[in-house]
C-alpha cells in the first residue's frame, strides 16, 4: 500500500494553521486591514519554510480572514499574495535553513503583499492619496503595505523561523508532519 502523500497530521496541522490566522487577523482587525496595516497573522506565513504543507493551511486562513471585508478583489488577489508567497517561502525552506534562505523566505510574503495587496486597495477600495496620480496612490499603498508585512516578518516571522525548531515538541512534529522519523 501506498504511503499517502500528504499525511492526516499535515491536514491538521494546516487547519489549525489556517484558523489561527483567521482568528488573529480578525480578533486585530483595526490593523490588519486598511491601507496602513500590520497582519500580526501574516507572522505565519513563514511556517511553509519549515513544513511546505503548510501553504495551504495559511492560504485558506487568508481566505478566510479577507472574508470580512467583502471586497472579491481581496478575497481573490489577497489571498492569491498569501499563496504565491507561501510557496516561494517553501521552496527556500527546501533549499536549506540558512540565514540566506530565511531572510529570502520572509521576504516573499512583503514582495507578493506589497505588489498585488497594494494594487487591491488603490483600484478596488480606490483609497487614492494622490487622486491626479494612480500610479503614486499605488506606490503609496504597496510601501505602506510592504512596510507593515516587512515589519511583521523580519520581527515576528523571522524570530519564528529560528526560535521554533529549537522547541524539542515542535521539532519533533515539524519532522512528523514533513514525514521524517521523529
Amino acid at each position: 500500500m501506498n504511503k499517502p502523500r500528504v499525511s492526516i497530521l499535515a491536514i491538521a496541522v494546516s487547519a489549525i494553521i489556517a484558523a489561527v490566522y483567521a482568528a488573529l487577523t480578525v480578533a486585530l482587525a483595526p490593523i490588519s486591514y486598511g491601507p496602513v496595516q500590520f497582519r500580526a497573522s501574516e507572522a505565519l506565513t513563514v511556517l511553509p519554510f519549515l513544513m511546505p504543507s503548510t501553504v495551504y493551511g495559511i492560504f485558506i486562513g487568508c481566505v478566510i480572514a479577507n472574508l470580512y471585508t467583502g471586497s472579491v478583489l481581496d478575497i481573490v488577489f489577497g489571498s492569491l499574495a498569501t499563496l504565491l508567497a507561501g510557496l516561494l517561502t517553501a521552496y527556500f525552506g527546501k533549499k536549506g535553513n540558512s540565514v540566506k534562505n530565511r531572510l529570502l523566505g520572509c521576504l516573499m510574503p512583503v514582495v507578493f503583499n506589497a505588489v498585488i495587496v497594494g494594487a487591491v486597495l488603490t483600484w478596488g477600495y480606490q483609497y487614492m492619496e494622490f487622486p491626479n496620480s494612480p500610479l503614486m496612490s499605488y506606490g503609496f499603498n504597496a510601501l505602506t503595505v510592504g512596510l507593515g508585512e516587512a515589519v511583521v516578518l523580519y520581527l515576528i516571522g523571522y524570530t519564528l523561523l529560528c526560535q521554533l525548531p529549537k522547541i524539542k515538541v515542535i521539532r519533533e512534529t515539524i519532522d512528523k508532519v514533513n514525514g521524517k522519523q521523529a
